[in-house]
C-alpha cells in the first residue's frame, strides 16, 4: 500500500538526529528520501559504536527508508550535481550553519530560482538569523541554555540533562510538521518556502507554562526530582523488592481512591490533603505516607492495586522491560527491520498510524553510496558511463553492488 507521501521526493544532506529524524519521518509516510553523503566513511555518525556489519546503530535508527547517495559537494561539479538534483526535488533537508549553504552556491535564493516549488527545511541550533545564529550548537547546548536542564534533577544536585537527546528528536518532528504545512500550501500557491526550525526554539516550547508563571510571579522555577510541579503526591517511590514505581495522583477524585487503596481513608478529610492545592503545600508528608505504603508492597503489587483503583501509576522501566513490553509489540514499536548483511536488527517502529496510508518501514539504514547509480539514473537519467565517470572522478562513490554503473 502506498505511504500519504508517494510521490514526493526529498534530499536528506543533514547529519546526526535532528535533521535525519525529520527525512525519516517523511521516508516513514511514503517519500523517497536520498541520504547523501561525502565518499568515504559518511557521517560522522556512522561510527558511533556499536552497530551492525560496521552501520552504526545510532545512524540505524534514524535513517531507514532512505536511499544512500555520496556526492562530494566541496567539488564545483559535485555542486552543479547538487543543483540538478534539486530541480528534481519536493523538499531539501538540511542542518548546516546558517551561511555554509549559501557558501557553498546553494542558498535558498539560488534553489528556489531553480526550482520554485522546492520547500527547504532548514535545522539550525538557534535559527537562520539573530545574534547566536552562528553559534555551534548540539542537543545538550540546547537543554542548557533553554532553561530544561535546570528544570531536571534532584532539588539537591547539579541539573541534569534528559536520558536522550529529547529536543533532536522534537526538532526533528517540529520541522517535519513544518514540511508537510508547506506542501498544503503549495498546493494552494504553487510556490514553496523555508521552514526555519532551531533546536534552542524546540527546548523552550517544552517547557509547559515556566515562562509566564515566572514572569508573572515570584516563584523559582526549578528542579523538583521526579515530583510533578501542580500536583501531589506525585513521585517515584521505591518498593519493597527494590524496583521504583511512579505515581502520579493528579486530582482530588484520583486522591479519594489513593487513600482508599492505601487503607487511609482518613486522609480524605484531613485539612491538609482536602484538595489538590493543600496537598502541593504538604507534599513531604503526604509523599512519605505513600513511601511507607509502597515500601511494604512489590512493583508488581504496587501496579495491580492502583490499576483497579484507577490512579495511574508503572514501574519504572529497564529498557529490558521496554523490550518486552506487550503493549509497545502489539503497537509495532518494537519491531524487526531486515538488514542487507542478512541479519535482523530489532528497533523502534513506525509511531503514526493512518488508517489508509500506514507508515512502513521498507529497508534499514543505506551503505554509504549504497544507491548512487541508482539514483542519478532514475532523478536525473544519468548513463551507466556518465555515472561510471563520475565515480572515477571522485565526485560520487558506488559501492559493489552498483559497480555495473561505473563499468
Amino acid at each position: 500500500m502506498k505511504g500519504a507521501l508517494n510521490g514526493i521526493r526529498v534530499l536528506d544532506l543533514s547529519r546526526f538526529v535532528a535533521g535525519p529524524y525529520c527525512a525519516m519521518m517523511l521516508a516513514d509516510m511514503g517519500a523517497e528520501v536520498i541520504k547523501i553523503e561525502r565518499p568515504g566513511p559518511g557521517e560522522v555518525a556512522r561510527g558511533i559504536e556499536p552497530g551492525v556489519d560496521g552501520q552504526s546503530y545510532y545512524s540505524f535508527v534514524v535513517n531507514r527508508n532512505k536511499l544512500g547517495l555520496t556526492l562530494d559537494y566541496r567539488q564545483p561539479a559535485g555542486r552543479d550535481l547538487l543543483r540538478e538534483l534539486v530541480a528534481e526535488a519536493d523538499v531539501l533537508v538540511e542542518n548546516f550553519r546558517p551561511g555554509v549553504m549559501e557558501a557553498m552556491g546553494c542558498g535558498w535564493d539560488v534553489l528556489s530560482a531553480i526550482n520554485p516549488r522546492l520547500v527547504m527545511a532548514r535545522i539550525s541550533g538557534f535559527g537562520q538569523s539573530g545574534p547566536l545564529a552562528n553559534k555551534q550548537c548540539f542537543d545538550a547546548v540546547a537543554q542548557a541554555m533553554s532553561g530544561l536542564m535546570d528544570m531536571t534533577g534532584d532539588p539537591a544536585g547539579p541539573p541534569m540533562l534528559t536520558g536522550t537527546t529529547v529536543i533532536d528528536y522534537t526538532t526533528g518532528m517540529y520541522a517535519a510538521m513544518g514540511v508537510l504545512a508547506a506542501i498544503n500550501a503549495r498546493h494552494q500557491t504553487g510556490q514553496g518556502q523555508v521552514v526555519d526550525v532551531a533546536l534552542l526554539d524546540s527546548a523552550v516550547s517544552l517547557l509547559l507554562s515556566a515562562i509566564p508563571e515566572r514572569a508573572h510571579g515570584d516563584t523559582a522555577i526549578t528542579r523538583r526530582g521526579n515530583r510533578d510541579r501542580f500536583c501531589a503526591p506525585s513521585n517515584t517511590f521505591q518498593t519493597r523488592d527494590r524496583r521504583w514505581v511512579l505515581i502520579n495522583c493528579a486530582d482530588d477524585p484520583m486522591f479519594e481512591r489513593l487513600a482508599a487503596a492505601m487503607g487511609r481513608p482518613e486522609l480524605i478529610s484531613d485539612p491538609c490533603f482536602e484538595s489538590r492545592p493543600r496537598r502541593v503545600e504538604n507534599r513531604d508528608r503526604i509523599e512519605a505516607m505513600t513511601g511507607t505504603w509502597v515500601a511494604g508492597l512489590s512493583a508488581r503489587e504496587v501496579e495491580a492495586q492502583l490499576e483497579q483503583a484507577n490512579v495511574p501509576c508503572a514501574v519504572v522501566a529497564t529498557i529490558d522491560d521496554v523490550l518486552d513490553n506487550e503493549q509497545l509489540r502489539h503497537r509495532g514499536q518494537i519491531t524487526e527491520v531486515a538488514h542487507q548483511s542478512g541479519k535482523k536488527v530489532i528497533t523502534q517502529g513506525v509511531t503514526m498510524h493512518l488508517s489508509d496510508t500506514p507508515l512502513s518501514i521498507r529497508s534499514a539504514l543505506p551503505y554509504v553510496g549504497e544507491h548512487s547509480g541508482q539514483v542519478l539514473s532514475s532523478w536525473l537519467g544519468y548513463s551507466e558511463q556518465r555515472i561510471g565517470a563520475l565515480a572515477e572522478q571522485g565526485i560520487i562513490s558506488v559501492t559493489r553492488s552498483e559497480k555495473h554503473y561505473a563499468s
